[in-house]
């Protein structure tokens, strides 16, 4: 299945069905006066959040819907249908945003989560309905109202309590297979991830969700590489695990270029609580470790974690400082009267 995080799609709710005109006319029964019933209700259109999905690759071949219209009123007083409504199925993490791209309709983060875009319009009214004391044939009926229609954006934000970043090859996806039952592509070249993964990640009795995005370079958040727009799948994590790798020729400056683009993105996402760690350690030797962890530490201003996910050294460490500081966080969103967050301690 393709990953797909933005679709544009078109939805109308249904109009409403006419109201009739009609009048009972039977054998040897004068005056039977109106019987036009009234016209069905048009059918919405809803958005749903489900479980089983993580992309928005259904909205690639599909882009329009439109709820069912209601039917007219008919004689004898009968009613029209309603239409029928229309549901869009959506994974957790979906934002619906109008046309411009910018104003924020609903943000699904829960499963079961419904909410209507679209709502149907409303049958017209029969002659039957206009009948009164002093107009005893009304000969009129009201038609239906029409549906509403509009153009939307789906944007996934995956929701996931802890995010991987760092340049390409710094070693993310390694280390979300290690910590994971995920099987990302890894290879030893760049930008072998080229869209988010998801793991779950099961360390001390705990579990909790890891997203690992596709690596920035220089110029990312002007469109350079990958560009930055996969950022938004951390914007919701608690903390940020920055991988820089030690292999690299100087780890302060990777550091400070994925730092850059980070804050250059905005979105608040440079405030979240971040745990630095150097990858790759196996493949130095002493004094380029020492050299490298000085470097990083200079950069960051606090002391880097040392890890190396093919050999296992230090990976635990790093699960448990991630969970230290979702702890932190949730305290502090408890003390604050914050919603609370996916992460459950």
């Amino acid at each position: 299945m393709k990953f797909l995080d933005e679709a544009k799609v078109y939805v109308r709710s249904g109009d409403g069905g006419a109201g009739c005109v009609s009048f009972r006319r039977e054998k040897f029964i004068e005056f039977g006066g109106p019987n036009g019933g009234d016209g069905g209700r048009g059918g919405d259109v809803w958005v749903e959040c489900v479980e089983g999905l993580n992309t928005l690759i259904d909205y690639r071949y599909q882009q329009h819907f439109k709820a069912r219209k209601g039917e007219h009123g008919m004689g004898s007083n009968r009613h029209g249908a309603n239409g029928a409504d229309v549901v869009l199925k959506v994974p957790a993490g979906t934002q619906i945003l109008a046309e411009d791209g910018e104003t924020l309709i609903a943000d699904m983060t829960k499963v079961g989560q419904r909410v209507r875009l679209a709502k149907g319009g409303n049958g017209g009214f029969g002659n039957a309905y206009f009948t009164t004391s002093t107009n005893r044939a009304p000969k009129h009926a009201n038609p239906g109202l029409e549906g509403f229609e509009q153009w939307i954006w789906l944007r996934l934000k995956l929701i996931a309590d802890a995010g991987l970043v760092g340049l390409p090859n710094a070693g993310k996806s390694t280390f979300l297979a290690t910590v994971t039952a995920a099987k990302p592509k890894i290879a030893d070249y760049p930008f072998t991830t080229l869209h988010p993964g998801l793991g779950v990640v099961r360390a001390d009795g705990r579990e909790f969700v890891l997203a690992d995005i596709p690596g920035l370079i220089e110029g990312a958040h002007e469109g350079v590489g990958l560009g930055d727009k996969f950022l938004a799948h951390v914007e919701r994590c608690r903390v940020l695990l920055h991988l820089v790798e030690g292999t690299s020729e100087h780890a302060g400056k990777a550091y400070k270029l994925v730092r850059g683009e980070i804050e250059a993105y905005g979105h608040d996402l440079a405030n979240k609580p971040e745990i630095v760690a150097l990858s790759k350690a196996d493949a130095l030797d002493p004094d380029t470790l020492k050299e490298q962890v000085a470097r990083l530490r200079r950069a960051a201003k606090r002391k880097p974690l040392v890890l190396s996910s093919a050999s296992g050294q230090g990976v635990q460490d790093a699960l448990r400082a991630v969970m230290a500081e979702m702890d932190a966080a949730s305290a502090e969103a408890a003390a604050t009267g914050a919603p609370a967050e996916a992460w459950q301690p």
